[in-house]
């Protein structure tokens, strides 16, 4: 219990890991199926109404009417940055790279997490930061890129595209998991949650008005595969995952609960291969691992 208690927000980290491993293998099934716009928009609604029954129990409260204009303003920044900017790049990358892939370069944010605790919240980085920053980006090159026979130059082995939208995931996840730090302070992390996810679905609803895209939406929800793994993940990422992540970053540094949050593509090795019947070659799991292995130097 001591143990539980001394260390809370690396074991929250732990378990948001293991959720978002599921919310990823969902998210890109029904992505696959109906798009990722679509499926942006019904998690966020689906996941909003979750934690609107669990703060109405937990704390007597449907909606966060309780917060402070503070919180507001920097929750709902972080939601745009994380669940519009971020996300919408994230869930495209699954549609072309598969989610081991866009979760592996997604090991990028703890280092962009720790640099930008470092500028906005003043967060300390020493020389280990440096190394694992370094080790990180090895990692992920390792598992990425390959060499043709009979060619010597470096190239990726996937679409440079899907990289490229993978690695706005992780700038957004970064910075919209600083900004919540930021804004939350003493707040309950499930009723910052929910505001967070009010920010997102606002900015989906304007970008599908933009796009007319409406139509599109209506055809997802009658796919009733896809809208049930998108139930699944958000029950695991906007619920679980992401409400967890807040109680880590609220217990411990930015940068160490973003290190253990990037055991994704370790854990997700397993069942991308059970459940989507993926080649796994030993370079992407030495690269998966000596990417953890970067980011567990901000440990030290």
């Amino acid at each position: 219990m001591i143990f539980v208690e001394q260390h809370i927000g690396e074991l929250a980290a732990l378990l948001t890991a293991v959720f978002w491993t599921v919310t990823s293998l969902s998210f890109e099934f029904a992505s696959r199926k109906v798009g990722s716009l679509p499926v942006n928009i019904i998690r966020l609604v689906a996941g909003f109404i979750f934690l609107s029954i669990f703060t109405l129990i937990r704390r007597g409260m449907l909606l966060p009417t309780d917060a402070t204009g503070y919180n507001w303003f920097w929750l709902l920044l972080s939601g745009l940055v994380g669940f519009v900017f971020g996300d919408l790049f994230l869930f495209k990358s699954y549609t072309i790279i598969g989610s081991r892939f866009s979760m592996l370069i997604m090991n990028l944010s703890p280092p962009m997490t720790a640099f930008a605790g470092f500028l906005i919240l003043g967060e300390r980085l020493s020389i280990f930061h440096f190394i694992g920053m370094l080790l990180t980006v090895s990692g992920i090159s390792l598992a990425i890129f390959s060499r043709k026979e009979g060619d010597d130059r470096l190239s990726l082995k996937m679409s440079s595209r899907g990289v490229l939208y993978a690695i706005g995931g992780a700038i957004g996840q970064a910075l919209g998991l600083v900004l919540s730090k930021l804004g939350m302070k003493d707040y309950d992390p499930f009723a910052a949650t929910q505001i967070r996810i009010i920010a997102g679905i606002t900015g989906y609803v304007f970008l599908i008005s933009i796009m007319s895209r409406w139509n599109s939406i209506g055809k997802a929800m009658q796919n009733k595969k896809a809208v049930g793994a998108t139930t699944l993940g958000a029950f695991f990422g906007p619920f679980l995952g992401v409400s967890f992540s807040l109680i880590a970053v609220k217990f411990t540094a930015s940068g160490i609960a973003s290190t253990i949050m990037a055991l994704v593509p370790v854990f997700i090795l397993i069942p991308a291969v059970l459940l989507f019947k993926q080649r796994v070659t030993l370079k992407e799991i030495v690269g998966a691992l000596i990417s953890v292995a970067g980011i567990a130097l901000f440990f030290i």
